[in-house]
């Protein structure tokens, strides 16, 4: 099996941060590719990043050959329904992928993002999705997407800081990151909070496994391709 995950925004270091992770969790027999395009938005941090995004995103999809599946590893899910009408394998999103997986695992869950630009995008996700009534609260760590790559960062605290303030006001039992450049955080982040902490990247990788296993693939003319493009 082969899985593609693209990073649609330009950060070479954070499309090897999601590579890693992926594999780290893919099974035995999964190859895990991960790309970003060459041009567009360094990182991707409200709708103008998104829409700036979208061009070098479809690029790499309409020249990807030989893969099982395609993951969008941006937690806006960026160009997701136009995606899934290019390809005729599964595409998936990792805040997709990340809400579906929380919500096996607890009765709430909240998000913990980076800006509060971003926060207007993943709610929308959410209702659209149809999951707003299991999603506590949708939370800015107002730590910048390019800062989870700088060494010495503080971003690990100020998140851990978010987390908490979740877990207290929320009402919510398990914590979504909400970004793929949180992926290296999980392990640390759940050890200390004691609750599910639930990475789309890693979640796409069994989700997408799961799919391609059960023969449940997209195609560009299917029912399911024009219901998700509805």
């Amino acid at each position: 099996m082969r899985l593609l995950f693209i990073n649609p925004n330009t950060t070479a270091s954070m499309t090897e941060k999601v590579g890693a992770a992926a594999r780290d969790v893919a099974a035995p027999g999964t190859e895990i590719v991960a790309r970003n395009p060459a041009t567009g938005p360094a990182s991707i941090q409200g709708v103008a990043d998104g829409e700036a995004a979208l061009p070098g995103l479809f690029a790499e999809i309409d020249r990807a050959q030989g893969f099982d599946a395609i993951i969008i590893a941006c937690f806006d899910d960026t160009g997701l329904y136009e995606a899934r009408r290019r390809t005729g394998v599964p595409v998936i999103g990792i805040g997709e992928a990340a809400y579906h997986t929380a919500m096996l695992v607890a009765a709430r869950f909240s998000v913990v993002t980076t800006l509060s630009v971003s926060i207007p995008v993943i709610e929308q996700n959410i209702l659209r999705y149809g999951l707003s009534a299991r999603c506590g609260k949708v939370r800015a760590s107002n730590v910048p997407v390019l800062e989870l790559e700088r060494p010495g960062s503080t971003a690990r605290e100020t998140i851990s800081d978010e987390i908490a303030s979740a877990l207290r006001h929320d009402g919510s039992d398990a914590i979504v990151l909400g970004c793929a450049g949180m992926a290296d955080l999980v392990a640390d982040l759940a050890a200390r909070h004691h609750v599910p902490v639930i990475d789309g990247v890693a979640a796409a990788v069994k989700l997408a496994e799961g799919l391609v296993a059960l023969r449940l693939g997209t195609s560009q003319s299917g029912p399911f391709a024009r219901t998700l493009a509805a």
